[in-house]
C-alpha cells in the first residue's frame, strides 16, 4: 500500500527523510504523521453543548452548592487518581481507579481495552460510584479537564443525572478550585511515584485528612464542617417538607 512505501521511506531515517529526498517533496516536509494519527482529533468528545460556556450561571458565585471540578493526577506506569473537588466547601473526594483484570499479564493491544484503570468505561464507573454517596441536591454539575478518560461523559449523565462540562483548552484556571486541591494532594502523592500503590483506605485517610484542614476562605472552617452544614440543611428542609 502506499501508506507501507511512505513508512519504509521514514523508517530508514529514524521518522525523517534524508537532506536530499526532501528536496523532491512537493510541500518540503521532513517529517511524516501517520494517517490514522492525522484524523485523530483531540477532544473529540468534548462538543459545543459541553463546554463550560454552557455552564449555568449559579456557579459561578458559589452561592449553590453542588457544583464540582475534577480531574486525574497522573503517576507512573499509567497509574491515576480521580480528584474531585466541591466549589462551595472545598470538599473533596478521592476516586480509587484500580487495574483492570488482566492488566500486566500480555502486550498492549491497539485499540484494545483500557486495561490501566482510568480509560473511559472505568472512569466512568469508578466516579459514578464516588458521586452517588451525595445526596442529588448536592450533584448538581461537574467540570472536567478536556481528558478523555471522562469521553463517556454522556452515558454518565444519563447514570447519575450531573451534567458534565468541559474547560477551554489550556485553561486550567476555569477549574481553579481542583487545580489548587491537587497541589495539596502532592503532598502525599509525589510526582514520580507509581499511585496504584495506595488502596482505596489510603485515599480515604488522605481526603479525611484534606477535609478536615481549616481554610480561610471558609472562615476557617474545615471543608468538612462546611459541607455537614449543608446536609444538616437538607435534611431540616426534607423534614419540614414532610410535616
Amino acid at each position: 500500500s502506499h501508506e507501507a512505501i511512505y513508512q519504509a521511506l521514514y523508517v530508514e531515517s529514524r521518522g525523517a527523510l534524508k537532506r536530499e529526498l526532501v528536496t523532491c517533496l512537493r510541500t518540503g516536509r521532513a517529517l511524516r504523521v501517520p494517517r490514522s494519527r492525522a484524523r485523530a482529533k483531540p477532544g473529540a468528545h468534548v462538543s459545543a453543548e459541553v463546554m463550560i460556556s454552557e455552564r449555568p450561571a449559579e456557579v459561578q458565585d458559589r452561592a449553590v452548592p453542588g457544583h464540582w471540578e475534577g480531574d486525574l493526577i497522573i503517576g507512573l506506569e499509567r497509574s491515576a487518581i480521580g480528584t474531585v473537588v466541591e466549589r462551595t466547601t472545598r470538599f473533596t473526594m478521592l476516586v480509587h481507579l484500580p487495574r483492570e483484570d488482566g492488566y500486566g499479564l500480555a502486550a498492549r493491544v491497539k485499540n484494545g481495552p483500557a486495561l490501566g484503570g482510568y480509560g473511559a468505561v472505568s472512569m466512568k464507573r469508578a466516579l459514578a460510584t464516588a458521586m452517588a454517596l451525595m445526596p442529588e441536591q448536592l450533584r448538581r454539575s461537574l467540570t472536567w479537564d478536556r481528558g478523555k478518560e471522562l469521553s463517556a461523559h454522556a452515558a454518565f449523565r444519563v447514570e447519575t443525572g450531573i451534567p458534565v462540562y468541559f474547560a477551554d483548552p489550556h485553561s486550567p484556571w476555569q477549574r481553579g478550585t481542583n487545580e489548587n486541591t491537587n497541589g495539596l494532594l502532592r503532598q502525599y502523592f509525589p510526582k514520580g511515584t507509581n499511585l496504584s500503590r495506595w488502596s482505596a483506605d489510603d485515599l480515604a485517610a488522605v481526603a479525611n485528612a484534606l477535609n478536615s484542614r481549616p481554610r480561610k476562605t471558609l472562615g476557617w472552617r474545615t471543608p468538612a464542617e462546611a459541607m455537614n452544614e449543608h446536609l444538616l440543611l437538607l435534611e431540616q428542609a426534607g423534614v419540614a417538607t414532610t410535616d
